[in-house]
């Protein structure tokens, strides 16, 4: 039972109406047990740019490797004696690169702080975010939207992705809609209202409201917000990424009725050897400590692959590099992460070629993989002990998050990590074919037209799970 040669007609319409030729394409359509040969193979050996199919990779290392249950720890140490709800010292944070620190999280423990005797800090918040060290780099060096929530960057100390969340309700009453944002930031002025539209449709709201959200101080709305939209959130990359943890961490902190004599500041490198040396800067015992477990990896995993959250996949690529170091000192860069991933792949691949890594995401020119290989990594996933908690991260087609609207012909039979940027469509998972039997699909399309060439991706699917011939 040879692998199809001529690509099915199903695909090749759909290939020829995105004006996609076929040496542009890898295809493969192959039993999830490895023990028949592939039912489709085109040019499964060409390593191909995966976009965000590569967080199929790097979600499946870090199962394997980390374990499902595996959590990041944010540290607070009270650094100076406590008295009468004064701490004489500061309050350090140590990040431990925790990828889903929101808004609430990170308010529960600063309530807890408070809970435990502490409301005014009579010294600084310091901040040690070394956990990871990733070169700076302009956020809209990738596609020149540095103001997108998904350009976020890395961060030990990571809190609500950076991202500012915008809240718009209408208030008919008042002729204006009333505007909420999360989380506090000390520094940041939002216009707390925006005047109504005389328009009774909704449109591009975003837009209308003509907003300048580029200076780190203020935050203004020059423009008009519909009644016809109702509640709204719109979340926002911040114009100064460097200084959001400290100015969320501040403005938690007040907001919660905490006081704070002098700044949030990171900490120096001097104070840095003295932390990663498992000393204080006071050199006193700490007095309270409180340690913030994040969501274990398994739940973590969901997000990166079903909402193909970038930041997130970066931070379990860091952290693989993290791990397989020992001592305080050990870092997550760029360069131990790919060095983490390589060991493991030929580990448990050795004679498949190897992923070109980059940052883990997809988000990324130079990241590199063959069908062939990314099928042979699924098809050893399916055996493993992390199997189910993998396939429960992939979005399921005509279901939710980004197959929510695709493949509907073939609806809750296929559970499909995609991926797309400029000049790159791609799918790749597990589908249940009619006959019970279950395949591993990959689909990678690298030409300027790939945006046209997703039907061709659900296609490819939707012939997998009705075996056609």
């Amino acid at each position: 039972n040879p692998a199809k040669l001529v690509l099915p007609a199903i695909i090749a319409k759909a290939l020829v109406g995105a004006q996609v030729p076929p040496d542009a394409v890898s295809l493969l359509v192959v039993d999830a047990t490895g023990l028949q040969p592939p039912r489709l193979n085109h040019q499964g050996s060409a390593p191909m740019n995966p976009a965000s199919v590569m967080k199929l990779v790097t979600t499946y290392a870090a199962l394997d490797v980390l374990g499902p249950g595996f959590t990041w720890n944010t540290r607070l140490l009270m650094d100076g004696p406590v008295s009468d709800g004064i701490l004489h010292g500061n309050m350090l944070v140590r990040g431990g690169g925790d990828p889903k620190m929101v808004v609430e999280r990170l308010q529960a423990l600063l309530a807890q702080v408070q809970a435990s005797g502490v409301r005014v800090i009579r010294g600084d918040i310091v901040l040690d975010r070394s956990a990871f060290q990733v070169p700076a780099l302009d956020a809209g060096e990738f596609d020149g939207e540095p103001l997108r929530p998904y350009n976020a960057r890395p961060d030990a100390l990571l809190i609500n992705f950076k991202s500012l969340v915008l809240r718009f309700t209408p208030d008919p009453a008042t002729g204006r809609a009333l505007v909420r944002s999360e989380p506090p930031m000390a520094g940041l002025t939002v216009d707390d209202s925006v005047p109504l539209a005389p328009v009774s449709r909704c449109g591009d709201w975003r837009s209308e409201l003509r907003a300048s959200v580029d200076s780190p101080e203020r935050i203004q709305f020059a423009g008009s917000y519909s009644a016809a939209c109702g509640e709204r959130v719109w979340p926002t990359a911040y114009a100064q990424p460097a200084s959001f943890a400290a100015r969320a961490l501040e403005g938690s902190w007040r907001a919660l009725g905490g006081l704070l004599t002098g700044s949030v500041r990171d900490a120096t490198a001097a104070e840095l050897a003295v932390l990663r040396a498992g000393g204080t800067l006071s050199g006193e015992r700490p007095p309270l400590r409180l340690d913030a477990p994040s969501l274990p990896l398994r739940e973590i995993v969901r997000d990166v692959n079903k909402f193909s959250n970038n930041v997130m996949a970066q931070h379990l690529f860091l952290t693989l590099g993290r791990q397989s170091q020992t001592g305080e000192q050990a870092q997550g860069t760029p360069e131990t992460g790919r060095a983490a991933l390589a060991a493991w792949w030929k580990k448990i691949l050795p004679l498949q070629p190897a992923p070109v890594m980059d940052n883990g995401s997809g988000l990324s020119r130079v990241e590199r993989i063959s069908a062939n290989s990314l099928a042979a990594m699924l098809q050893n996933a399916a055996r493993s002990r992390v199997a189910q908690d993998l396939l429960e991260s992939l979005p399921i087609a005509g279901v939710d998050a980004t197959m929510r609207e695709r493949a509907k012909a073939v609806t809750g039979q296929a559970f499909i990590k995609t991926g797309s940027l400029r000049d790159v469509t791609a799918v790749a998972g597990y589908v249940n074919g009619n006959s019970g039997a279950r395949y591993i699909v990959v689909g990678m399309v690298n030409h300027p037209n790939a945006g046209a060439a997703r039907p061709a991706m659900d296609a490819l699917i939707q012939w997998a799970v009705q075996e056609q011939r």
